[in-house]
């Protein structure tokens, strides 16, 4: 099993973008036990990935909650250093 960091990113290699949610959605069979699998958590080190350059926004929307969602995508560059990285 990767570590949660390293399955979040590699998610974005197969999707064309996703939000918080999306990704708590997609993992959440494999890691929901670990302490770091919560809302805030996941946004932090998605907003750290585009901080690094490894995902960029794509849009932002409310959800049925008015909570807002970022979406985010890995683009070409950040796509190849992460399949670089993380087999």
């Amino acid at each position: 099993m990767k570590p949660l960091n390293y399955a979040l990113l590699k998610h974005f290699t197969t999707v064309p973008e996703a939000c918080a949610a999306d990704v708590m959605e997609v993992l959440r069979a494999e890691y929901s036990e670990f302490k770091a699998f919560k809302k805030d958590s996941i946004i932090a080190a998605l907003m750290t990935a585009e901080a690094n350059g490894l995902l960029e926004e794509t849009r932002f929307d409310l959800d049925k909650n008015n909570e807002l969602r970022v979406y985010y995508r890995a683009h070409e560059e950040g796509a190849a250093t992460i399949n670089h990285y993380i087999k």
